[in-house]
């Protein structure tokens, strides 16, 4: 399966694994891109050092490309970028930010670098900010997605309108099936969250693991606009915000809820109440806990099998 992203990150397969925070270790990262697939280790939820020591990890686990994901949020973004650099990674992806910032730097010492974006406007924006390809990802994801709720299957056609650069949709895939309807619709790859996120390899807590499995649809919204938007699973969490958001809250009292490191307690250390838990509402579409090869497989078999039946 070639096509200009498997020639872009030197894959298998255009498919993507996505840096979720609490989420992408090196072990996922390593398994995706020894299966044939991009592995991204999600630097949103590691201090510097950490990062480092996921990358060597990697490097140790698979002689195949992978890539980091940075959040632009990040406190601490220069020692980040300085670790990618000399560490020797040679795919980045960036979010939730400017382009500009950063793709310049990185571009100059040979990385390639990849944005994602929920709107024409920014995809825009990240082509002119000189990015080899996009991210477009709808508001089905489960993590920082845009306040505009575009969908995926809209988005993508809008963006592959308007940008020359290659195209890559996320949100709301999680099989064969998803992957061949985001490239008819002008996709050239895919990236895809929370199907990994229940996968053995995955760095969640098998509390978080196994409720994704439990999840039905209707069981997530997008809250938290104000802050960064994400897609949580209903609990007595997201039954706060909601109670907190009938009284008309400040910024301010949402953070104060909010507090510190909600979805590490949700995500990574099991705490189904308390907790923040990210998921894309394809998580309906999840029945089984599977290792990162077995889906990348099952994906891939379904793909061809559906692309071939028309």
């Amino acid at each position: 399966m070639t096509n200009k992203i498997t020639e872009l990150f030197k894959t298998e397969y255009p498919i993507i694994q996505g840096g979720m925070i609490w989420v992408s270790g090196w072990k996922l990262a390593s398994a995706v891109s020894n299966a044939g697939g991009l592995g991204l280790i999600g630097a949103g939820s590691m201090y510097p050092e950490v990062l480092r020591e996921h990358i060597q990890k990697c490097k140790k686990a698979t002689t195949k490309p992978f890539g980091v994901n940075v959040p632009m949020l990040y406190p601490e973004i220069e020692k980040i970028m300085d670790i990618i650099v000399s560490e020797d990674v040679k795919i980045v992806f960036t979010s939730a930010g400017n382009p500009k910032t950063w793709t310049s730097f990185l571009k100059e010492k040979g990385i390639t670098v990849v944005h994602v974006v929920s709107s024409v406007k920014f995809a825009l924006k990240s082509e002119a900010a000189g990015v080899d390809a996009v991210v477009c990802e709808g508001f089905e994801a489960g993590g920082h997605n845009g306040r505009e709720e575009t969908t995926t299957f809209t988005l993508i056609p809008m963006v592959k309108e308007q940008v020359k650069i290659p195209v890559i949709a996320a949100g709301g895939i999680g099989t064969g099936r998803g992957m061949l309807a985001a490239m008819v619709l002008g996709a050239d790859g895919v990236q895809i969250g929370s199907r990994f996120a229940a996968t053995i390899e995955s760095s969640a807590h098998d509390n978080f693991k196994e409720t994704i499995v439990e999840v039905k649809d209707g069981d997530t919204q997008l809250t938290l606009k104000e802050l960064a938007p994400v897609r949580l699973i209903k609990n007595k969490f997201f039954d706060e915000v909601q109670e907190l958001y009938q009284k008309n809250p400040t910024v301010s009292e949402i953070k104060e809820l909010l507090g510190r490191a909600r979805a590490k307690k949700g995500m990574f250390q099991g705490d189904l109440d308390n907790g923040e838990l990210e998921i894309g509402q394809v998580a309906g579409l999840i029945h089984e806990i599977k290792s990162a090869k077995q889906v990348l497989d099952e994906i891939v078999a379904e793909f061809n099998e559906v692309r071939g039946s028309f």
